[in-house]
């Protein structure tokens, strides 16, 4: 109840941050021109608004878009208002893993730096689809597309990072309806081929394991003393096209009595800039950001045991997909 008074009045947490911030407001004052970032699900809503502010701070800004055309009207957005804008655009389809591996061949092909990743794209789907690699699309695109493209770009984070003595950031997009899930739910084999489909389930499963990749990849991280970090942020309830995916009455009336409890985009971007650039958090990792103030995420999401065969269990499918047993780093 508290926390709910707190969101509703904008209170601003420890970090002096609360659900009114906006996503300019917790970057004030940060200059970081020397800094690269890679961007998913940049090409509207909260990823665009992100790369727009991390532009605006001096990001060089990279956006894998499977819209090309969208993501060539971001860029222009973006450099209209920040002139000297670097921001570099590649085809992606995050559903792929031959497309991800393909775009992370062409990324680290530039030998540039890289200090952020924001695996902020996302997917709701209401009926049952598959990936071309015959996964649930959902699962597909939300946590096996960046499961692989975190995999193949870590090397050069943590290369970046002992480099140039800046910590690198992995920040993950997750969602407070991770909670939903029950132990029992989740079974690795159902959420690549589920037998009876719910997209709000499956969006929930795949939001879940975001949160199991990032608390596995914190410990990995760790244990090899790299300067990288990884986190989770629920950017709040914004009406995106996620949302706007749940069509129906029901939907839209809620929207038209909790209109005043939605996030605006800004506001829902702020917890993702707060994690990539605030110094309040340096060397924080595996944590769970709602507001730009670290919060709880459920007992299943902190199952340490859970997460590792979650990971073992990704690994080794991406192998078998991808067919490249010698694939490096994963």
């Amino acid at each position: 109840m508290k926390e709910t008074l707190r969101y509703l009045a904008g209170i601003a947490g420890p970090s002096g941050y609360g659900s009114k911030s906006t996503a300019e407001q917790v970057t004030q004052g940060s200059v970081a021109s020397h800094l690269t970032a890679i961007i998913t699900g940049a090409t509207s809503g909260i990823g665009a608004e992100t790369a727009r502010v991390l532009a605006k701070r001096g990001v060089r800004v990279v956006i894998p878009a499977r819209d090309l055309k969208r993501a060539a009207e971001v860029k222009e957005g973006i450099q209209r208002e920040s002139p000297n804008a670097e921001v570099l655009l590649f085809e992606i389809d995050l559903s792929s893993l031959v497309s991800v591996q393909r775009f992370c061949h062409q990324f680290l092909a530039l030998g540039l730096p890289l200090n952020i990743l924001i695996n902020n794209a996302g997917v709701y789907s209401k009926n049952l689809e598959f990936s071309e690699d015959k996964i649930e699309m959902t699962f597909a695109t939300n946590y096996l597309g960046h499961y692989l493209l975190t995999e193949m770009v870590l090397e050069k984070m943590i290369e970046t990072a002992a480099e140039t003595g800046v910590q690198g950031r992995i920040i993950n997009l997750s969602s407070v309806i991770h909670s939903w899930v029950k132990r029992d739910d989740f079974c690795f084999t159902r959420l690549l081929n589920p037998k009876n489909y719910n997209g709000t389930c499956a969006y929930a499963q795949s939001k879940l394991a975001t949160i199991m990749h990032a608390k596995e990849m914190s410990r990995q991280l760790k244990a090899r003393n790299a300067r990288v970090t990884i986190n989770v942020v629920h950017p709040g309830i914004v009406k995106t096209g996620i949302i706007r995916a749940h069509k129906g009455f029901i939907t839209d009336s809620l929207f038209f009595i909790a209109s005043k409890l939605l996030k605006s985009i800004s506001q829902g971007a702020s917890t993702t800039c707060y994690a990539a650039l605030s110094p309040q958090i340096e060397g924080v990792s595996g944590k769970y950001f709602a507001d730009c103030n670290e919060s709880n995420c459920s007992a299943l999401a902190n199952d340490e045991s859970e997460a590792t065969k979650l990971w073992k269990q990704t690994r080794a499918l991406i192998h078998r997909r991808l067919r490249q047993p010698s694939l490096k780093h994963l």
